[in-house]
């Protein structure tokens, strides 16, 4: 059976580094992006070189509309699905609650909670075999932020990342006997773009002597991590969520 995973978000960063390592270990991979398709381009040039199908979707994970379409096009390029690494995210921009605007919240809750709900169901209407579909795995991408809040920075982040994981936690139960496993990483502190996108590009100095370990992570640890739970290495695992922050 021909592996098909999809990457949300699998231009750049953590989603960037899935489907390459993806790629090497004989997954097709259906890269969706947002803006950059030159980077969107790159990362499926670096995929189709391990000689596995790649194509690129652009489309708004938090519009139903785009992931409707998204998905539909997957269907029909590439066949189908069978994993999910549920990882479209935004932070939007750092301060503490009280200066945050309600157009920064609601574009937080919009794509990282609505959106990955959206993003699931429309996967599960796929690989489940009450729909005809194989089984598979998905992994959704958390935060070790849904535990320790960040305070003054993104607390409408981390309660989205907490909807993240109640999301695992009941789609895991849900699918279980459909043949889906479905799990969470919690990245902690990772070296992407997504602190300078967040307008505060001086947080990695800042955070990392709080880390036990005392450096920050790499994408490609984090996506070894997906790759594990995607593969049937977890064949037993199902409604875990994985903490990759070097002991934060």
């Amino acid at each position: 059976m021909q592996k098909l995973l999809l990457v949300t978000g699998g231009s750049r960063g953590i989603g960037a580094a899935v489907c390459r390592l993806a790629a090497k270990e004989g997954y097709a991979i259906a890269l969706n992006y947002l803006r950059d398709q030159t980077a969107a381009e790159r990362v499926a040039r670096e995929c189709r070189a391990e000689g596995v199908a790649c194509e690129i979707f652009q489309g708004d994970m938090a519009r139903e509309k785009d992931i409707e379409r998204v998905f539909a096009m997957l269907d029909q390029k590439l066949g189908r699905l069978t994993h999910l690494v549920n990882n479209a995210g935004i932070t939007g921009k750092s301060s503490p609650v009280e200066k945050a605007t309600p157009e920064t919240i609601r574009a937080v809750i919009d794509l990282n909670v609505t959106g990955a709900i959206l993003v699931a169901r429309a996967a599960a209407q796929r690989m489940a075999r009450r729909n005809g579909g194989d089984g598979g795995a998905i992994v959704n991408i958390s935060s070790a932020a849904a535990s320790l809040g960040s305070p003054g920075e993104y607390v409408w982040y981390a309660a989205s990342k907490g909807a993240v994981d109640s999301l695992t936690i009941g789609l895991a139960k849900e699918l279980a006997v459909e043949g889906v496993r479905v799990n969470a990483v919690s990245p902690g502190m990772v070296n992407t773009e997504i602190h300078a996108s967040g307008g505060d590009p001086g947080r990695v100095e800042r955070i990392t002597p709080m880390i036990p370990m005392r450096r920050i992570g790499e994408a490609e640890e984090i996506a070894a991590t997906i790759l594990y739970l995607l593969s049937e290495n977890a064949s037993y695992v199902t409604g875990a969520n994985l903490r990759v922050s070097g002991g934060r």
